[in-house]
Order: C-alpha cells, then sequence, then structure tokens
C-alpha cells in the first residue's frame, strides 16, 4: 500500500526502542476519568509505521447509519489475545503497558485494534469503548500512533468543552477510569494537509 509519511525531524533512526513509561503525565479530566500522556514513546515510529503500512492485512468496512450504507471512513484491523501482533515491538509494548498499570487496571492487555487514517478525510466520530465491560466498568484503552500527528478530541459525555491532543510518530495516550464511559473521543475529519497515521488501541480483555 502506497504512504506519502513526512518523517519526523526528531525520529531519525530506525531503532525502534520504547521509552520509559514514568515519564507519563496524567490529567484528570472530572468525573472519575483521566489520560495519561507520553509525546515519543516509540523512537523509530516512522519505521514501525511503514511496516505496518506494508504488511498489516487492512480492510474496510461498510455500516449502517440513519437507514443507509455507508464506508467507515478508515482502513481497520484486529488481533485479539491468541493471535500473534504484526510486529514484535508491539507485543513488548503490550508487556509494557500491563506491567505499568497493573495495580490500576488489575489485568493485562490483551487485544490490539488498528486504524489506519490515511488522509485528513478518513476519521471517527465522537464515541467511547462501551461495547462489553467498557460499558458498565472504569477500565484503560492505551493508543500507540505512528505516522503523521491528527487531533485526537475528547469532550465529557453529552457534550461540552473539548480537549484536543495532536497525537503521531510514536506518541501514547492512556484514556483511563471512567473515561469510556463519561467522556468521548474522536478524530475529526480535516481539510488541512493531513498524512497518514495509524494507531494501535491495546485493551483489556472484553472492553471494545
Amino acid at each position: 500500500m502506497a504512504t506519502h509519511l513526512q518523517g519526523s525531524l526528531f525520529d531519525q533512526t530506525d531503532e525502534l526502542r520504547l521509552g520509559r513509561l514514568d515519564r507519563v503525565r496524567r490529567t484528570v479530566l472530572g468525573s472519575g476519568a483521566w489520560i495519561d500522556v507520553l509525546p515519543g514513546w516509540l523512537t523509530g515510529a516512522d519505521e514501525l509505521f511503514e511496516r505496518l503500512a506494508a504488511e498489516v492485512p487492512w480492510h474496510a468496512e461498510r455500516r449502517t447509519m440513519y437507514d443507509t450504507v455507508v464506508d467507515v471512513p478508515r482502513l481497520l484491523a484486529f488481533y485479539g489475545a491468541a493471535d500473534p501482533l504484526p510486529h514484535p515491538v508491539l507485543t513488548e509494548a503490550r508487556e509494557a503497558l500491563t506491567r505499568h498499570y497493573a495495580d490500576e487496571l488489575g489485568e493485562p492487555f490483551t487485544t490490539a485494534g488498528l486504524c489506519y487514517y490515511r488522509d485528513g478525510r478518513d476519521s471517527v466520530a465522537w464515541h467511547g469503548d462501551r461495547i462489553g465491560r467498557g460499558a458498565r466498568q472504569d477500565t484503560m484503552v492505551a493508543i500507540l500512533s505512528v505516522g503523521e500527528p491528527r487531533d485526537l478530541l475528547l469532550r465529557p459525555l453529552g457534550g461540552g468543552s473539548s480537549l484536543r491532543r495532536p497525537l503521531g510518530h510514536g506518541d501514547l495516550i492512556v484514556m483511563g477510569g471512567s473515561c469510556q464511559r463519561t467522556w468521548e473521543h474522536c478524530v475529526p475529519k480535516t481539510a488541512r494537509a493531513a498524512g497518514p497515521r495509524i494507531s494501535v488501541q491495546f485493551r483489556p480483555q472484553g472492553v471494545r
């Protein structure tokens, strides 16, 4: 699959290396929700983007919306608990996240969902990961972003002022506590020039 990635000036290496998770910075959102953010957690993220873009078996989906079947505006891939992840550094990342958040989460991260935003026309609408246990229990979703930065927006459920976090080139965000139940997040479309981005969402079993 052809890509047009503008490499990061701060990530000029092919060596894939994860940083220290004790450098994450937490923002308390309210209603029991919080986010942890760590810019540049993965060094060599542009190399990983190229590998994932070329080698993951991406697929498109169609969904019913307002009595019309429409294309989902991004490409998708999903790896269950028993599936080998498409690159060893993603297995390392999942294990590191499980160790770091063991006391708060109380269970491992097991699955990985991948989204490929090819340009500014690709997006995901406001939502919370409320399929399964995320609808009724506190949980965590950790997102590693590679490729060009795209804005992730968060707002309280039901509307309100939003927070904006541009994520790409190896950045990490972890949404925890009640975030999936009491807040929503999205990646909006943009008319500005936007290069391709891949997000890798690590979740515990039974959270989608």
